[in-house]
């Protein structure tokens, strides 16, 4: 199974969210529609900070992750935060999250941002075997963050 990873686009928004509403009700969360709304214009704007790369599989979008850049803290140059990754409950398992992963440590590699990281909750525990696999890596400085 190969997915293509890319950036999303606005003809995405349906199927998007489509999956944002799975990812929700997978983490027991209940959002305020404008909060949804709000992130969805962000992912868009050119201005924003906020970027989503999207795995696609057949032409079906079955994966997110929801980034942002900011100037990284102690050194000169942005890091990249990686606020959330997700995948549709009928591909899990299959190696979409670990496609996605490998997309943005190889588009910080590109971009020279000096950091990725992201948080997990510490009950989590298939998040954290993936993401610990790159914490371990070689390469770019990754971070986990506990909560």
């Amino acid at each position: 199974m190969t997915a293509t990873i890319r950036d999303a686009r606005p003809e995405d928004e349906t199927r998007w969210r489509a999956l944002w509403a799975d990812y929700l009700a997978f983490y027991e969360v209940t959002v305020d529609a404008d909060i949804t709304d709000s992130t969805w214009r962000r992912v868009f704007d050119p201005a924003s900070a906020i970027f989503m790369r999207v795995a696609e599989l057949d032409g079906e979008v079955v994966g997110f992750a929801l980034c942002l850049t900011h100037e990284g803290t102690w050194i000169r140059g942005k890091d990249c935060y990686l606020e959330d990754l997700f995948v549709s409950k009928n591909v899990r398992g299959k190696g979409i999250g670990r496609a996605l992963m490998d997309d943005l440590v190889a588009l910080c590699a590109k971009n020279g941002w000096s950091r990725l990281y992201w948080h997990t909750n510490e009950q989590n525990k298939t998040a954290r075997s993936l993401y610990d696999t790159y914490v371990k890596s070689e390469g770019h400085i990754r971070y986990r963050i506990n909560f």
